[in-house]
């Protein structure tokens, strides 16, 4: 009995080390540099707007140099535009529940090449005129660049392209180059 019990104080305690070596969890937050793509006519100038993004991530390592990291993020994303017989700009921000989940491919202990899909969910629109036109789901791509500063914190950068329509009433895809900080427990 003493034997049976050991072993599985043993097995536990193993497989707990194992599990923490293979998921890590934590948080992250940055700015979003966004702006949207399409077709649109000469008289509208488009700008792009700074905005932000926060939440939850997990890393599943698979391999030595091999990982996913599925994420679950708050982010804004949208433009600003000018039009030739408006005095003021007019801004566009889209707030989305994003879920990327990145392929990460280890280039030494402290970089990482990602790359992976991304579904967004529109949960929030705000604009200076009175139309909600936008999209309810769009799916884009992601690729960037990680690189750990110590065991837990770590910055990315990425670069996100909308594959899909933004808008109903117009040929626009949101476009977002993100900063990001953070911290795995």
């Amino acid at each position: 009995m003493k034997k049976l019990l050991l072993a599985a104080v043993l097995f536990l305690a193993t497989s707990t080390a194992i599990h923490a070596q293979l998921l890590k969890i934590g948080v992250k937050a940055g700015v979003n540099f966004a702006s949207q793509t399409g077709d649109f006519p000469e008289s509208i100038d488009k700008e792009g707007i700074t905005s932000y993004h926060a939440g939850l991530v997990a890393e599943v390592k698979l391999l030595e140099k091999f990982s996913i990291q599925p994420e679950l993020l708050y982010s804004t994303t949208g433009a600003s535009y000018k039009f030739d017989d408006v005095s003021e700009d007019i801004k566009n921000e889209l707030g989305y529940i994003s879920i990327p989940v990145m392929a990460k491919f280890y280039l030494n202990k402290t970089f990482s090449l990602e790359v992976g899909p991304q579904a967004s969910f529109l949960v929030s629109q705000r604009n200076d005129f009175d139309i909600e036109d936008a999209e309810t789901f769009e799916f884009g791509v992601n690729a960037g660049l990680g690189v750990k500063l110590t065991e837990n914190i770590f910055l990315q950068g990425r670069y996100g392209l909308g594959l899909t329509e933004a808008s109903k009433n117009a040929d626009i895809k949101n476009s977002v180059f993100q900063i990001s900080a953070g911290f795995m427990f």
